[in-house]
C-alpha cells in the first residue's frame, strides 16, 4: 500500500502527486480496514475536505493534492477506517435531493425512506387535492359528537373554522428527513413531528431552518405530544430492529447510530403496537398512515393495521431491492 502506514489503524498519507492518487490510496486503505463501500467513502471524504462536488470534483482529479488539507484528510480517512459512518464525519447526508445535517444523535437517512415519503405525498394528494380538510370531511371521519369534542379541545373558533390545512404528523423525527421533506414538497400541509430525544429535535429544527420549511416539532414519546390534535396523515420510520439482532449489525450501525433509533424491542414491533394503542389519543384515526419496517415484518405490521379496522385499503411497498419495506393504510 505504498508508504501509508497502518500505525494502529492511523492513516498516513504518502507523497502522492494528484487528487486521483489520494483517492486510490484511501480507497485501498479503507478496503483493507474492512469498510463497506470504500471507494464511495473516499470520494465523499475527498469532496468534503476539498469543498468540491459533482463535475468540479471530477475535473480536479488530475490536480495536485493541496497540502493545506492533508491533516484533515488523514483524520477523516482514519475515522472512517474505524467504522464511523462517513455521513457523521462530513456531517451531512442527502435525502430527496436536499442536504441534511446528521450527527450521532440521529439515524442516517436511508434511500428507501424516500419511497415512503413519495407514497405519502402521492396518496395525500389523491385524498386531499388542495391540501385542505373541509368540515364535512371531518364530520365524516369523526362523527358529530367527536368533532364537537375536538373543536372544544382545539379552542372553539379555531377548531370550528370552515376549512383547515391538512395535518401530517411524523413520529420519530430524527434528522427531520421525513417531516422537512413533506413540508417542502407539500407547502399547503401543516406538518408536525415528534421525537423522544431533545438532541435529535435540535438537529431536525436546524434542518428545517436550513430548508426554509415550517415544521411544528414536539418533544415526547410517540403520539403523546399530539394528543387531541386532528391528524389526517400519520407517518413513521420507528425503531424496528429486534433487540437481540443489534449485536450482529454492521459496525457502522451497531457502534455509531443511536440505539434508541434502532431497538424495536424483542421482535422489533413494539413501536408499531404502541402507536396503534395510542391512536385513542387522537380525535379520530388518520385517513392515511404509513410505516417503514424491517425485513420480514410487512405481514405482521399489515395485520396490526387490519386489526385496528380503520383502513379498508392496506398497501405494501417494496424497496429498490424488492424487499417489502413500507405498509400504508388508506381510508378513502
Amino acid at each position: 500500500m505504498d508508504n501509508n502506514a497502518l500505525n494502529d489503524g492511523v492513516f498516513v498519507m504518502s507523497e502522492v502527486k494528484s487528487i486521483r492518487e489520494a483517492f486510490a490510496e484511501a480507497s485501498s486503505f479503507l478496503s483493507q480496514s474492512g469498510c463497506n463501500e470504500p471507494q464511495r467513502s473516499a470520494q465523499l471524504l475527498l469532496e468534503h475536505v476539498l469543498g468540491l462536488s459533482g463535475a468540479a470534483y471530477y475535473m480536479a482529479l488530475a490536480d495536485s493534492f493541496p497540502a493545506a488539507v492533508k491533516e484533515k484528510w488523514e483524520a477523516g480517512v482514519t475515522r472512517r477506517s474505524k467504522g464511523e459512518p462517513v455521513q457523521y464525519i462530513i456531517g451531512e447526508q442527502e435525502f430527496y435531493g436536499r442536504p441534511f445535517e446528521v450527527t450521532p444523535d440521529v439515524l442516517i437517512p436511508r434511500p428507501e425512506t424516500e419511497l415512503l415519503v413519495e407514497a405519502i405525498l402521492r396518496y395525500g394528494a389523491e385524498l386531499w387535492p388542495d391540501g385542505t380538510v373541509a368540515p364535512s370531511e371531518a364530520a365524516q371521519e369523526e362523527g358529530a359528537a367527536s368533532l364537537a369534542a375536538a373543536q372544544d379541545r382545539a379552542g372553539g373558533a379555531e377548531g370550528g373554522r370552515a376549512v383547515r390545512p391538512l395535518t401530517a404528523v411524523d413520529i420519530g423525527a430524527g434528522s427531520g428527513a421525513i417531516s422537512v421533506t413533506l413540508a417542502a414538497e407539500a407547502p399547503a400541509w401543516r406538518v408536525c413531528a415528534g421525537d423522544i430525544s431533545p438532541a435529535a429535535l435540535a438537529v431536525a429544527k436546524r434542518n428545517a431552518m436550513r430548508s426554509g420549511t415550517a415544521v411544528d416539532f414536539r418533544l415526547g414519546d410517540l403520539l403523546e405530544p399530539f394528543a387531541g390534535m386532528e391528524t389526517d396523515i400519520l407517518v413513521s420510520n420507528p425503531p424496528y430492529i429486534p433487540g437481540e439482532d443489534i449485536a450482529g449489525l454492521q459496525r457502522e450501525v451497531r457502534d455509531h447510530e443511536p440505539r434508541t433509533a434502532l431497538d424495536g424491542g424483542a421482535d422489533g414491533l413494539d413501536p408499531y403496537r404502541r402507536m396503534m394503542e395510542q391512536l385513542a389519543l387522537l380525535p379520530a384515526p388518520p385517513r392515511l398512515i404509513g410505516f417503514e419496517l424491517g425485513f420480514g415484518q410487512a405481514e405482521q405490521v399489515a395485520a396490526l393495521l387490519e386489526a385496528a379496522g380503520h383502513w379498508k385499503e392496506i398497501i405494501t411497498i417494496n424497496d429498490l431491492a424488492g424487499i417489502p419495506r413500507h405498509v400504508l393504510g388508506i381510508a378513502r
